[in-house]
C-alpha cells in the first residue's frame, strides 16, 4: 500500500486523515491526536506523497514542519474545499474533500508563509485589534459623557484634548464618582495609544530593514504599513503568474456576471485580504491628493482618470495598478521604474 496523496483536516486536539493510493482508492482513514499525528504520518507515508490541508489556523506551522522533512504540502483556501464535501459536514468528510480538491489540475493553492512573514502578520493583526479597541473606548467615552450634557468631538485628536478639560472643569456638572470613572477611561485610552505607537515603531523598523519592503516604498502611496503588509501576505509573489492575479486576489478587480455572450462587469469583487485591500486603497487616496503637483506619467494618468470619473473609482484603479507594480518588483527583485508605471 503506497499512499499517493493524503488530506488532513486540522483541529485543536484531533486531526482527521484521508489517504488514497495511485488508483484513487481510499486506503487510510484515521483520527489522530494532536501530539501523535505528525509522527504517525511520517511513519506511514513515503517520499513523493503529497499532503493537503485547508489554509486555516495552524496550517502554515504544520506545513513548514512537513516541508522541513522533505514533503510537498498543498494549502487550499476553505472556499475551494467546500464544493468537494459530498454529504454532511464532519471531520472525515472534510479530510476526504481536501484530498479530492488537491488533485484537481486547476486548483489554486496558498503559498506557505515563512516564520518571518507570520511575525510581520502578527504585528499587523495586533495593531489592528488595538485600534479597534481604541475606537470602541473612544465611543464609550462619547456615549457616557453625553449623558451628562456634554458633547464630545468626533475626531480622536480633539477628544484627547477635551477629556483633561472636562476633568479639570469643576462647573460642568460631572459628579465626583463619574470624574473618577472618566479618569480611568482616559488612562485606558492613553495606554492603547502607547501600544499602537510601539507597534508603529516596530513596523517602521521592519520596513527599514527588509530589502523588499524598502523597494516597495518607492511606489506612490506605499509606506511602511503597506510595504510590510504586502511582504506578510504574499512574500516574493511567486504564487502569482502575473500582476493581475495579485490584484484579483486582493479583490481589486471587477466582479464579472456574464451570460449568453454578454459581458457584464460590476464593482470590485472584494475577495481576499480585506485588511490589505483597505490599506492599498487608502494609500492610493493619499497618492491622488498630491498627484496634481507631480509630473510623472503615473501621477498624470491618475489625475486624468480622477477628472473623468469618480474619485473612488480613480483610487481603486490606482490601487490595482500599484498591486501589479508591487508584484513585478517582488517577483523580479527590481526597483520602481517610473517611466513604465503608466504603460
Amino acid at each position: 500500500m503506497k499512499l499517493m496523496r493524503i488530506g488532513v483536516d486540522l483541529a485543536k486536539n484531533v486531526f482527521q486523515i484521508h489517504g488514497v493510493d495511485r488508483h484513487e482508492q481510499p486506503v487510510w482513514r484515521q483520527r489522530l491526536p494532536r501530539d501523535r499525528w505528525l509522527q504517525t504520518v511520517l511513519d506511514k507515508i513515503e517520499p513523493g506523497c503529497e499532503i493537503g490541508m485547508e489554509s486555516c489556523s495552524g496550517a502554515h506551522h504544520w506545513a513548514r514542519q512537513l516541508q522541513a522533512r522533505g514533503f510537498q504540502v498543498r494549502l487550499i483556501a476553505p472556499q475551494f474545499v467546500k464544493p468537494y464535501v459530498k454529504s454532511n459536514k464532519n471531520d472525515a468528510n472534510d479530510a476526504e474533500a481536501i484530498c479530492e480538491a488537491m488533485s484537481r489540475p486547476s486548483m489554486r493553492f496558498v503559498a506557505v508563509k515563512t516564520i518571518e512573514q507570520q511575525d510581520i502578520q502578527a504585528t499587523h493583526r495586533i495593531r489592528a485589534g488595538l485600534i479597534e479597541q481604541r475606537t470602541a473606548k473612544a465611543n464609550q467615552i462619547r456615549g457616557l459623557i453625553a449623558e451628562y450634557g456634554l458633547i464630545a468631538p468626533k475626531e480622536l485628536l480633539m477628544l484627547r484634548r477635551a477629556i483633561p478639560c472636562w476633568l479639570e472643569d469643576a462647573d460642568n456638572g460631572l459628579t465626583v464618582r463619574f470624574r473618577r470613572l472618566l479618569n480611568g477611561l482616559w488612562d485606558d485610552l492613553r495606554a492603547l495609544d502607547e501600544r499602537v505607537s510601539e507597534l508603529d515603531g516596530e513596523i517602521a523598523a521592519i520596513a527599514a530593514s527588509e530589502p523588499a519592503a524598502v523597494r516597495l516604498q518607492q511606489l506612490r502611496g506605499v509606506g511602511p504599513m503597506i510595504a510590510t503588509a504586502l511582504i506578510a501576505a504574499i512574500g516574493d509573489a511567486s504564487q502569482f503568474a502575473n500582476g493581475r492575479q495579485l490584484a484579483a486576489s486582493l479583490g481589486l478587480t471587477p466582479k464579472q456576471h456574464s451570460s449568453g455572450g454578454k459581458d457584464r462587469l460590476l464593482g470590485i469583487s472584494k475577495r481576499g485580504d480585506a485588511y490589505l485591500r483597505t490599506l492599498m486603497i487608502h494609500g492610493a487616496r493619499s497618492a491622488l491628493r498630491t498627484a496634481k503637483s507631480k509630473d510623472d506619467r503615473l501621477s498624470q494618468w491618475a489625475v486624468r482618470l480622477a477628472e473623468r470619473s469618480h474619485p473612488n473609482v480613480a483610487a481603486i484603479a490606482l490601487a490595482n495598478k500599484t498591486a501589479r507594480m508591487a508584484w513585478a518588483m517582488l517577483r523580479n527583485g527590481t526597483d520602481y521604474q517610473p517611466d513604465r508605471a503608466a504603460a
